[in-house]
C-alpha cells in the first residue's frame, strides 16, 4: 500500500529537526573535536548527539519501523531490517560543518519495499527544508531554527518543481571535491557547461527547487545520503538512478547500505557516461 502519511511524519518529526540543528550549530560554535572513524572519515560529538535525537523522535512516532543511522551502523549497531526502515543522515556534510562551512543537512528518508517514499532535508546554517508532503509532492521554507520553533502548518510553505531546460547546455551540481581530467570528462559527456558548487544532500534539494538541471556523483556514497534526497526529486519531477539508468537499490546489509555512482536528473535523461 503506498505510503500516504508524509505531511504527519513530516509534521511530527519537525520539532526534532530543530532540536538537531540547535544542537549541531551550537556544538560548533563552543569548538569542535573531529574524530576519525574506521573508514577514516569524519565524525563529531554534534553527528552522535544529533542522531541520538533524531532516533528517539522517529521511534517514538514508528514504534514498528527501524532507524538505519550513520553513526549506529559506523559503531557496529545496524538494526535488523525488513521492507519499511528508515536511514538516517544526522550531520551530512561533516568535513564542510567542520570547516566552517554551511552547506551541511540532516536528511531522513523512509524507505518502503526497496524505494524512497519520503524524504525530509534540512540545512540548519542555510535555513533551507525541503520535505515530500505528499505523494509526488515536495515543498521548500525557510526558517532560523535557533530563532524560531515553527510547526510545519505555520511555515510559509512552496511547492517544488525541477527545471524545464531544453537546452543541451545543462548546470550540473557538483562537490567542492570532485575535479580532474576524469570528472571534467565525464561531465562533457553529460552535456554540462556549467558548474554550480554545493556540498551534501543540499544537491538535492537545490535541483528539486530548479537551481540546476543535473547531479552526477561518480563515487560511493551510502543509501542514507541520498534516500531522502531521491524521494524529494522525484516528488519535485526529477528522477534519480544509477548511471546505467537503472534503478538505484535500497536495504543493502551486506554492502554495509554502500551505494554506487547515480544521476540525479530535472526530467532530462542523462548520456551514457
Amino acid at each position: 500500500m503506498p505510503f500516504r502519511s508524509h505531511a504527519a511524519l513530516a509534521a511530527a518529526i519537525l520539532p526534532a529537526v530543530i532540536e538537531a540543528a540547535r544542537v549541531i550549530l551550537s556544538t560548533r560554535r563552543s569548538g569542535l573535536v573531529v574524530d576519525r572513524k574506521t573508514d577514516d572519515s569524519p565524525v563529531t560529538e554534534a553527528d552522535r548527539r544529533a542522531e541520538q535525537i533524531l532516533t528517539q523522535a522517529l521511534h517514538a512516532i514508528h514504534p514498528a519501523i527501524p532507524v538505519v543511522g550513520e553513526e549506529t551502523v559506523s559503531a557496529g549497531a545496524a538494526p535488523a531490517i525488513g521492507d519499511t526502515f528508515f536511514l538516517l543522515d544526522p550531520l551530512d556534510g561533516t568535513r564542510d560543518y567542520a570547516a566552517g562551512r554551511d552547506d551541511f543537512t540532516i536528511n531522513i528518508g523512509l524507505v518502503d519495499g526497496g524505494h524512497p517514499v519520503f524524504g525530509l532535508i534540512y540545512a540548519p546554517a542555510r535555513h533551507d527544508l525541503f520535505v515530500t508532503n505528499a505523494p509526488g509532492k515536495a515543498v521548500t521554507a525557510r526558517f532560523d531554527p535557533e530563532s524560531a520553533a515553527p510547526a510545519l502548518a505555520e511555515l510559509n510553505l512552496t511547492a517544488l518543481q525541477v527545471r524545464s531546460n531544453p537546452s543541451p547546455e545543462l548546470s550540473a551540481l557538483i562537490s567542492r571535491r570532485e575535479a580532474g581530467p576524469e570528472f571534467d570528462g565525464r561531465l562533457a559527456a553529460l552535456g554540462v557547461t556549467h558548474r554550480i558548487v554545493a556540498s551534501s544532500a543540499l544537491k538535492f534539494g537545490l535541483l528539486a527547487r530548479g537551481d540546476g538541471d543535473i547531479y552526477p556523483r561518480f563515487g560511493p556514497t551510502c543509501e542514507w545520503d541520498t534516500a531522502a534526497g531521491q524521494a524529494i526529486v522525484e516528488a519535485s519531477g526529477g528522477t534519480v538512478t544509477a548511471l546505467d539508468g537503472t534503478p538505484l537499490v535500497y536495504g543493502k546489509v551486506a554492502e554495509k547500505f554502500l551505494n554506487g555512482p547515480f544521476v540525479a536528473r530535472a526530467r532530462r535523461p542523462a548520456r551514457s557516461v
